[in-house]
């Protein structure tokens, strides 16, 4: 595509962006979790609809998408997540989360509101492309079910039957970051963590605080399983293998004079190798068990596994197309390579369900100054709040501006010329 006809085709966004950025706030202040998206799924699904799409809702519960049709020419799927994360908000911003302990704290109203503002430019603009465009609204990226969800409700069809939208050639993302807005980050190849989420429960015999010989204590016994689990990346995964094992739940007791029955800890674990997935999952479950062992538990303990996401693989020649597009549009000095991040996603699960390339990138969202004050600093990790902190703000420009031309152009790198 030309450059004209892409500048065309972005040319609305900034009489646009007053309408994106009201959008951005009320989706701030009244996030959703996981399977709860209704009201943002209704906003998301009346734009579509407004801008001639055909709108598919309830898919995996929640998930929306819209179908634009506009001759001959390649399947382009762009996909945005919608939940929110059980976390109270202390950004401080005016428009702060107004549902107790929900918080868009992981950026999801980012993408939403970006698709949103791709998905208009696009349909507006579909003199100067063809093809298909298909625009995925995504419910419960956070507690992994969401993609599945869609895809086990018939997204692409099952068994050779005709899915609810059409199977795109390609299938583009992004996720807001915490480094400098303005910026976009890319990683080739495996991009983001495969990551298991477990659940074990440790078995003791309940008794009085005064009397604990009385007891088989489920604390003690979940407490060392939780020290000793520090040595698994340090002790049994060699450092060139990156590996990321965090507790970040434990629960037992509801009194300072009771010993319970019974300990759960939650807990993460995070690789880029399918081998060093086993060991480490190996070596979880050989403590958990080898700890009760030692305290002589009753029961061995339970573990549940709660989600699972595949690595998330970016492919080489769409990133290089796309990234060609980035160039040319925001120039060189705003695209970098990135290193691979531990976190994790799904979107690979439609992509690999779709049988079509991803490419997922990571859109910058902090306030650019304090993003170099801290980089200068060397406080990147004490300054700048990660996503899921209570403290998660990104600033609504450039980020929603960059974030909506970014989606745009990297669907116009796919589909044909218009007429």
């Amino acid at each position: 595509m030309s450059d004209s006809a892409r500048d065309t085709v972005l040319a609305p966004l900034d009489a646009r962006m007053a309408d994106l950025e009201t959008l951005y706030e009320d989706l701030h202040r009244h996030p959703e979790l996981g399977f709860q998206e209704s009201r943002t799924a209704a906003e998301a699904a009346r734009r579509l609809a407004a801008n001639g799409y055909d709108v598919t809702t309830g898919i995996g519960r929640t998930g929306v998408v819209g179908v634009l049709r506009n001759g001959p020419g390649p399947v382009v799927l762009l996909r945005a997540d919608m939940d929110a994360l059980p976390v109270t908000e202390r950004s401080g911003l005016p428009y702060a989360s107004a549902v107790p302990g929900v918080m868009h704290a992981c950026g999801h109203d980012v993408h939403v509101t970006c698709l949103a503002g791709a998905a208009d430019l696009l349909a507006a603009g579909r003199e100067h492309w063809s093809g298909t465009l298909v625009v995925l609204f995504q419910p419960a990226e956070e507690v992994g079910d969401g993609a599945r969800a869609m895809i086990d409700d018939g997204l692409f069809g099952t068994g050779g039957g005709e899915g609810r939208v059409p199977v795109p050639d390609v299938m583009l993302a992004q996720h807001v970051a915490p480094f400098g807005a303005g910026l976009i980050a890319y990683c080739p190849g495996a991009c983001m963590a495969a990551s298991d989420s477990l659940k074990i429960t440790f078995h003791g015999t309940g008794g009085h605080g005064s009397r604990p010989e009385t007891a088989i204590d489920p604390i003690l016994m979940a407490a060392a399983f939780v020290q000793r689990l520090q040595s698994v990346v340090a002790r049994e995964i060699a450092p060139k293998d990156r590996a990321v094992v965090t507790v970040g739940s434990f629960q037992a007791g509801d009194a300072p004079n009771v010993i319970p029955d019974q300990a759960v800890v939650q807990l993460s674990v995070r690789t880029f190798d399918e081998n060093i997935r086993a060991q480490v999952l190996s070596a979880v479950d050989r403590i958990a068990k080898a700890e009760a062992t030692a305290s002589n538990a009753p029961r061995a303990p339970e573990t549940e596994v709660l989600n699972t996401f595949p690595v998330t693989r970016n492919d080489d020649r769409t990133l290089d197309a796309v990234n060609a597009a980035f160039t040319n549009l925001f120039g060189a000095q705003r695209v970098f390579g990135y290193e691979p991040a531990a976190g994790s996603e799904d979107a690979g699960l439609i992509a690999t369900a779709a049988g079509a390339p991803l490419y997922y990138w990571w859109l910058g969202g902090w306030e650019p100054e304090e993003f170099r004050a801290a980089m200068a600093s060397g406080r990147l990790a004490q300054d700048i709040p990660s996503n899921h902190s209570p403290h998660f703000a990104p600033v609504k420009q450039p980020t929603l501006t960059m974030g909506v031309q970014a989606l745009t152009v990297a669907a116009l790198s796919h589909l044909g010329e218009g007429k």
